[in-house]
């Protein structure tokens, strides 16, 4: 009896072969295979129905017609793409096909796992069930909800602002969120505060305690003037001990790791991006090789999840680890159960992210795996271990300190049982443990003798720009995006121009805030944390069968339209920020931020009668200085045809380097590929369009070959084409494509 099992990945093929008798067959959908259209919004509504027009993604056509082929000639087809929505919708496109070629009587099943084990594999096939259709319509209400706003908001942010900007159901919600974030840094008057630290002599130890109280009042002292006359009382005064109190503190252990925690902490102590957790991690759930090269083994559990809970089984294996593993006394009685915190609801079919098989430590395996992905895998496996280790308990003494009207008060911390932190150590934020060592024989009621008093001047600061991690955090603290989504919402949000990156923080640009502002203003309701969340909640009811598809798809779309249509219809022209600096040129009109092909540049407001232009930049407080543009950088490079020196300028489309000669000499330089065109022989050269750059036959338009997606320099091993393409999908799954039409070689 033939049998097809579809995955999502190639690279799982070899890991679940390995479980499987020669009956299987195991094919790879490779991702998606069908979506909306890409040139219509591809979503019509009438009074009745919604229908959603699908079209199959282009170069999948050969997949599909592959699987299809072999589908056709099997009894049982096993659809097991990942087990979320986006691989529940991938199922539901390949079934379609697959219903239309299956022989008669032939078996469709859906089945899922979360790890990729013999057990988990064998059980799942063993207890098959049905593509789930409430998770499927989910992942379609997400997508319809996506695309409306995508593309019926973007064309008026083109009118309104500039050409190729977009807008986005979720990116548009966490681009406010770090454009609020730097209006309040923006707006920020930082307040002065001092502290005043006592050095206190005992016998031959020195106690520096902090001022806390003056009388019954907390100890503020807000400028110079009352922190030095606070210090001339204070050196009148005579001091003793007035109690000492000894506790035992515990920190708990952290629980397992899901997605968003995950993706913070390999950020926090690793330096990881989010994409390239993700990516990484997908490699541990797929599958390394280690001993054996030609066997890969499954790490990880699976790697998109906002749950915290672990199997029995995982339970029990740990358990009996840490019992045979480390002293006894850091196993707690009964295993170390963990909620969520955050607004979002979990999805609980998922396990937390997690070891498939705890016994394969960190050190056996490191020597096996790539540097990152070892990296990684020591950082999941570490917390899992520790999730289910005892806490850590810490001796604490907090000493009082008074003279006359003066309390300071110090606190002193020990060690005295590591339990998790054995382990694993990372520190949350309030968690920073206080290093301070109080000498062993202080008593109650001690005198003791005021050395010196250290009074320290400080300003309050504003909040943090968002880095990758914490604004993953804060989105999932308020329950906006998933674990899938993340990713997409980070790179859309860098890749339009709206943010820039300042020692690895978040700062929006003039056009992320003007965009930003613009959508508050007009499209109040999408650009809600609070409406983005509960439609986050609204998805979830769909997935449980609480909710009709349709019935939150029309409830959305009447304020939506009523809304954009206003947003839409008000004829003003192109968006410019006007300042409240006057034009230097004619001291007339003030100057406005303005919005071109080469980015954004202040105006005079008295265009076309006057013509006045500069760049500019803000300060910290967000104060607009003018900028004098950069002369462009003569290079000691000559021109090939006329040698005089080459210099570098900025386009439309980015730096490039050109003729210093210019007009008389219109040299360009190109970057030219290190191999000719497979196709006439001729260069092939970087071209730049409005979507940015590609490599194109030097010969064009007689030759047409263009390149958009990154290139590898390996010859294909089929057809020997000189180079492969590298698409990535937004898992972080890479695909090499052979561009010959007569090979088409995937791997």
């Amino acid at each position: 009896m033939k049998k097809l099992i579809l995955v999502e990945s190639p690279a799982k093929i070899k890991t679940i072969s390995k479980f499987l008798d020669k009956d299987f067959v195991i094919m790879a959908t490779m991702g998606h295979v069908k979506d909306l259209p890409s040139k219509k919004i591809g979503v019509s509504m009438d009074d009745k129905n919604i229908t959603i027009d699908y079209v199959t993604l282009e170069g999948k056509e050969n997949t599909i017609a592959s699987i299809c082929k072999q589908a056709s000639t099997c009894d049982i087809i096993y659809i097991a793409p990942d087990p979320d929505r986006e691989g529940e919708i991938i199922g539901w496109h390949i079934a379609q096909e697959i219903a239309k070629v299956a022989k008669k009587g032939a078996k469709v099943y859906r089945i899922a796992f979360n790890e990729i084990t013999e057990p988990a594999i064998l059980e799942a096939i063993n207890h098959p069930g049905e593509i789930n259709i409430k998770l499927v319509e989910a992942q379609q209400a997400r997508r319809v909800l996506d695309r409306w706003v995508g593309y019926e908001v973007s064309p008026v942010l083109w009118r309104k602002i500039a050409k190729g900007l977009s807008a986005g159901r979720v990116q548009s919600v966490a681009l406010r969120m770090i454009c609020d974030r730097e209006q309040s840094i923006r707006s920020f008057v930082p307040e002065e505060y001092w502290s005043i630290v006592g050095n206190f002599a005992h016998n031959k130890a020195m106690i520096a305690a902090p001022l806390t109280n003056i009388g019954k009042d907390k100890a503020e002292v807000k400028d110079e003037k009352t922190a030095t006359k606070i210090v001339a009382d204070l050196k009148k005064e005579d001091y003793a001990i007035d109690s000492i109190t000894d506790k035992v503190r515990v920190r708990n252990p952290l629980p397992p790791f899901m997605t968003s925690t995950l993706q913070q902490a390999a950020y926090n102590l690793l330096g990881f991006s989010v994409k390239k957790t993700m990516q990484i991690a997908q490699h541990l759930y797929e599958g390394l090789p280690l001993k054996d090269p030609t066997t890969p083994v499954a790490l990880i559990t699976y790697m998109r999840t906002d749950s915290l809970r672990i199997a029995d089984t995982a339970l029990q294996q740990v358990r009996s680890y840490i019992t045979k593993n480390y002293p006894s006394g850091y196993l707690p009685t009964k295993a170390n159960v963990f909620e969520k915190k955050t607004k979002a609801k979990t999805q609980d079919a998922h396990e937390a992210v997690r070891p498939i098989d705890v016994t394969l430590t960190p050190d056996k395996i490191k020597q096996y795996l790539p540097a990152d992905e070892a990296k990684l895998y020591d950082l999941i496996w570490k917390r899992f271990v520790a999730c289910q280790m005892k806490s850590a308990e810490y001796a604490q003494r907090q000493v009082v300190i008074k003279g006359g009207v003066y309390t300071f008060k110090v606190t002193g911390s020990t060690l005295i049982f590591d339990g998790f932190l054995h382990v694993y150590q990372e520190e949350e934020e309030g968690e920073k443990e206080d290093k301070i060592t109080l000498p062993a024989d202080l008593k109650a009621k001690n005198s003791l003798t005021l050395k010196k008093v250290d009074p320290k001047q400080h300003f309050t600061q504003p909040l943090s720009r968002f880095t990758e991690a914490s604004l993953v955090k804060e989105l999932e603290k308020e329950g906006i995006g998933r674990p899938s989504t993340y990713v997409a919402v980070l790179n859309t949000i860098r890749a339009r121009s709206y943010t820039t990156l300042e020692k690895k923080r978040f700062v929006p640009t003039e056009l992320g805030m003007v965009v930003t502002e613009m959508l508050v203003k007009n499209l109040p309701e999408i650009m809600n944390p609070k409406f983005t969340a509960m439609m986050e909640k609204d998805l979830d009811k769909i997935a449980e069968g609480e909710l009709e598809r349709d019935t939150l798809l029309r409830t959305f779309y009447a304020t939506f339209k009523k809304d954009l249509a206003a947003f839409g219809g008000k004829g003003e022209g192109k968006k410019a920020v006007e300042t409240e600096l006057t034009c230097p040129q004619c001291n007339k009109h003030k100057l406005a931020i303005r919005f071109g092909k080469s980015g954004e540049f202040l105006g005079c407001t008295g265009y076309p009668e006057c013509t006045f232009t500069s760049n500019f930049a803000r300060d910290e407080k967000g104060v607009i200085e003018l900028k004098e543009a950069e002369a462009p950088k003569l290079m000691e490079k000559t021109c090939p045809n006329c040698s005089k020196p080459l210099r570098q300028l900025k386009g439309k489309f980015g730096d490039f380097i050109a003729c210093s000669g210019y007009p008389e000499c219109k040299y360009v330089e190109r970057k030219t590929l290190p191999f000719p065109c497979p196709q006439c022989g001729g260069d092939i050269i970087e071209r730049a369009w409005r979507g940015g750059k590609f490599w194109g036959c030097s010969g064009y338009p007689k030759c047409k070959l263009a390149i958009f997606d990154p290139i590898e320099e390996t010859p294909c091993p089929q057809c020997k084409w000189p180079f492969l393409t590298k698409k990535t999908t937004k898992d972080g799954t890479s695909t090499h494509i052979c561009l010959n039409k007569e090979c088409n070689y995937k791997a």
